[in-house]
């Protein structure tokens, strides 16, 4: 799994590569700790890479919606199928802004 983000204009946009599962816990916090969150005005997910993800997967998702407060947007862009499906069936189409599926 590989994390990487950048930071500009209020927007931190991080990008998922490979297996996100708990074994990325702490990579995953780090990437949007990175900025403390009164300054981060839209978190960007960008799952273009991403292969799978797990339940705990699902958990951190919650924890970046906890650090953000109500202050932030967060959106999920670039899904795979297999991944919007999993977002589907747990609801997060409620919770995030979930765009650009890609195919």
């Amino acid at each position: 799994m590989a994390i990487g983000y950048e930071f500009d204009k209020g927007t931190l946009t991080i990008k998922l590569a490979g297996r996100l599962d708990f074994a990325m816990h702490q990579s995953f916090s780090d990437a949007y700790s990175s900025q403390e969150p009164k300054q981060v005005s839209h978190y960007i997910l960008d799952m273009s890479a991403l292969t799978c993800l797990d339940s705990s997967a699902l958990g951190m998702l919650l924890l970046l919606k906890d650090h953000a407060a109500k202050s932030a947007k967060i959106s999920i862009i670039n899904c795979s199928k297999d991944v919007s499906k999993i977002f589907e069936i747990a609801n997060f189409n409620q919770l995030f802004d979930i765009e650009n599926l890609v195919d």
